[in-house]
């Protein structure tokens, strides 16, 4: 899981030319994405903006009742330094709706993982929606953790057309982003990806101080035990023999299996 400088430029310059393929293959010259505020989208708008150029990205931040003020201004910022177009488009009054109209079948019943849910698929509507329009294909932004672990919403946050870091697990894609900043730097510039971003707490931010590890195990034991799983192809008495946990490794597994009708709906992956 320690990658070296090396290795880590290698990774973006390869994400960047499948990105750059991908989009010639497919017809397209234009690509737009959600933009959160968050690590992995403002990985994936660097990358995008890399293979193809700033006037041919646009960034949507589209805050609800839980996003942040941090979220929203990092999300800004970020755009600012790549030189691309960011249009905010807030989704309060239609998740407002969907909400109403939902009240008779929910029966009063508690806020849950269902409201949650609601705020990333109507994200997904209106960046399929800017799609079609505009002929522009849609990035999602999910990481490989998140895609093992099932920890996206189909429909939502998995409808797209490509998942440029889907093979980049979440420790990953902060050294990525660690490394880009540091090139970046050491040329003369200043960090490209906002501190604000890397340092912050990852959060889907769809109810109230949400954060990653409250469904997620910290992701620096998470991805160990997902590489010794999915790279390796260990099974679960060799990564117990290794000092892991069990039941933890147990859990990992289960969630892994459960998530594969999830996996078999999402949109290709560039493949490291």
């Amino acid at each position: 899981m320690n990658l070296s400088v090396d290795q880590l430029d290698a990774i973006g310059e390869a994400l960047v030319v499948g990105i750059r393929d991908y989009m010639k293959k497919c017809g397209f010259s234009r690509a737009h994405l959600g933009l959160s505020g968050g690590l992995d989208s403002a990985l994936v708008a660097y990358l995008a903006v890399r293979a193809a150029g700033p006037d041919n990205i646009t960034c949507f931040n589209m805050p609800s009742r839980f996003s942040s003020q941090g979220s929203k201004d990092d999300a800004a910022e970020l755009a600012t330094r790549l030189g691309c177009r960011c249009q905010t488009l807030p989704i309060e009054e239609i998740y407002a709706a969907f909400l109403s109209a939902l009240e008779p079948v929910f029966e009063g019943r508690p806020f849950d993982i269902a409201e949650e849910n609601l705020q990333a698929r109507i994200r997904g509507t209106l960046l399929m929606a800017f799609s079609n329009k505009f002929n522009s294909m849609l990035f999602t932004t999910g990481n490989k953790s998140e895609i093992a672990m099932g920890y996206c919403t189909l429909y939502g946050d998995t409808a797209g057309a490509l998942g440029p870091i889907g093979d980049l697990f979440k420790t990953e894609v902060f050294a990525l982003c660690g490394r880009i900043n540091e090139r970046s730097i050491a040329a003369g510039g200043g960090a490209v990806i906002p501190q604000a971003i890397i340092d912050k707490p990852p959060s889907a931010e769809l109810r109230p101080d949400q954060k990653d590890e409250d469904s997620l195990p910290p992701y620096e034991v998470l991805d160990k035990i997902l590489a010794s799983y999915l790279r390796d192809g260990l099974c679960r008495d060799k990564i117990v023999s290794q000092g892991w946990d069990g039941t933890l490794v147990d859990r990992i597994i289960a969630t892994v299996a459960r998530s594969e009708f999830k996996r078999r709906q999402m949109p290709p992956v560039l493949e490291l």
